[in-house]
């Protein structure tokens, strides 16, 4: 992901959010730090350029260096916080905030590799490019990630899935695995889907459950109609040559539900029991 500079030369010139973090770590620290010698040159010109009438006495002199030292020592506490925080991150999975120069946020998500160091200052390393770690803004559990890894899977399987009404067998894998990803799902985990995704994903396994039972009602009742077809007319059965094929097209016949038996028709059921009863007779 990338940053949008301003125009230069009349072109976008880009910066990744990678050297913005370094560009803006930098910035900070120029603003930021002073050294024991610069502030004693500092001292030296306010001291050469005081009011004679009015000298500042050596106490304050003294005092303002003592504060100075007191800052300077607070700010070298303030990074070896940072850097023993930083290492604690190697292996965590964090958010980085990176603002550009125009003021433009991206956010950096993913796992520290490894922690690195310039100017005393630390640096975490992800996707192989530094951050520095005064852009951390976040750092989230592993739960926390594997919630968002279903979640995300979760989108983008609906974004698969067409309208409702247009939902076919072809779907059918698709339908399963948000199923599978919903049911496996802590309640911990439930609570970053929305509850009209979760709506939806059931309306959408209802449907798919419906699609399922009206294909195997047509798969049932074609096999029925074809081992129906392998069969001569009824008068010119034997006992011996086709009682087997007719017990178990009527033992199936009972064992169906209604959907099969809209599929297979009045006609076909009654040439089934015409077949049974045949059979019966012949038995006698």
């Amino acid at each position: 992901m990338s940053l949008i500079a301003p125009l230069v030369d009349g072109q976008f010139q880009t910066e990744n959010s990678s050297s913005a973090s370094l560009r803006n770590s930098k910035e900070e620290k120029g603003k930021s730090s002073v050294d024991s010698e610069a502030f004693l040159q500092l001292l030296v010109a306010e001291m050469q350029n005081q009011d004679p009438l009015e000298p500042t006495s050596n106490t304050e002199w003294v005092s303002q260096y003592a504060t100075f030292t007191q800052v300077s020592e607070i700010q070298s506490i303030g990074d070896s916080m940072a850097s023993v925080q930083a290492q604690g991150l190697v292996g965590k999975n964090v958010i980085m905030r990176v603002t550009d120069s125009t003021g433009t946020t991206d956010y950096i998500q993913g796992m520290v590799e490894r922690i690195g160091y310039e100017d005393k200052k630390a640096y975490l390393y992800i996707d192989g490019s530094p951050y520095s770690i005064d852009d951390l803004d976040t750092v989230v559990s592993d739960e926390y990630m594997a919630a968002q890894e279903k979640v995300d899977r979760i989108r983008e399987l609906i974004k698969k899935l067409p309208g409702m009404q247009n939902l076919t067998i072809g779907d059918q894998d698709t339908v399963m695995e948000l199923g599978e990803i919903l049911t496996g799902m802590s309640d911990y985990e439930k609570s970053f889907v929305d509850k009209d995704a979760i709506d939806e994903i059931n309306r959408y396994g209802e449907r798919m459950l419906a699609l399922v039972s009206d294909q195997n009602a047509q798969d049932s009742a074609e096999t029925l109609k074809k081992a129906l077809a392998s069969l001569p007319e009824v008068d010119s059965i034997t006992a011996e040559e086709h009682a087997d094929k007719i017990e178990s097209l009527y033992s199936a016949l009972q064992s169906v539900n209604d959907m099969v038996k809209d599929y297979l028709g009045s006609d076909n059921i009654a040439r089934i029991e015409a077949y049974y009863e045949r059979l019966q007779e012949l038995r006698k």
